[in-house]
């Protein structure tokens, strides 16, 4: 799912064509609206647009997103830059190559595993939900196939996530505080560190304090969810993603 934004009417008939024609092959790309199950896997900004302008200074623009910028100057934001005019093959090579590294990538955190990764298809993220109670794994799994996250796998303990990390790579992990085996927060840092880290860290917990609400952003978390969960602020976080 692209996120396109800005671009002139002969510019988006190219994009248009891009994304047709590469429903014949893997991966394929489709253009991201606010209608979509799912948020947009990728950005393709023109960042001579005003419409451009707006949502990279926008509060709510989600920083893990990755961010094709196309125009006179690259943004800080920007992980790719092309001026124009476009070279549309080289845009096809940067997002095989983006989807390619997501979904390929070795994942080694120096916690033993079978290093046998299951790969999941080019676009799709997948989910690794830690330390909470069935009931609460239930709901999620159930809000993340509604927002087109189908791929979800659970862990009762830290061990049980090491092992998991070691086979396959994570796009989204969901962390509960109350995590009987390990400190949390040592496992939040350990996600860092990794060769691939995941795209996005989320916590939830009982007691969502200040302090803890102050370390989850300094340790670069996307979310902290409240739980019982609130469903609006699942939605929201999962809108971030």
């Amino acid at each position: 799912m692209v996120k396109v934004m800005g671009f002139s009417d002969v510019e988006r008939h190219s994009l248009n064509t891009l994304f047709r024609l590469s429903s014949r092959q893997t991966p394929s790309y489709q253009l991201w609206t606010p209608e979509s199950a799912s948020p947009p896997h990728v950005a393709l900004i023109d960042v001579d647009s005003y419409e451009a302008t707006l949502e990279l200074e926008s509060p709510n623009f989600n920083p893990n997103l990755k961010v094709i910028a196309v125009g006179a100057e690259a943004p800080a934001q920007a992980w790719r830059f092309m001026p124009r005019p476009v070279d549309w093959v080289g845009l096809v090579r940067e997002l095989d190559a983006l989807f390619a590294t997501m979904v390929e990538v070795d994942i080694d955190i120096g916690l033993g595993g079978d290093a046998s990764d299951r790969v999941a298809p080019p676009g799709v993220t997948v989910c690794l939900v830690v330390g909470l109670a069935p009931e609460q794994r239930l709901y999620l799994r159930a809000r993340l196939a509604l927002a087109g996250h189908t791929e979800m796998d659970e862990a009762d303990s830290a061990a049980q996530a090491s092992k998991l990390l070691s086979q396959r790579h994570y796009d989204l992990t969901i962390i509960g505080l109350d995590l009987v085996d390990a400190d949390p927060w040592v496992l939040v840092e350990a996600l860092k560190d990794m060769q691939a880290p995941p795209r996005s860290v989320v916590l939830a917990t009982a007691s969502p304090t200040w302090s803890v609400m102050e370390r989850a952003d300094r340790s670069g978390c996307a979310g902290l969810l409240e739980i019982p969960f609130i469903p609006r602020q699942v939605l929201g976080i999962l809108q971030k993603i």
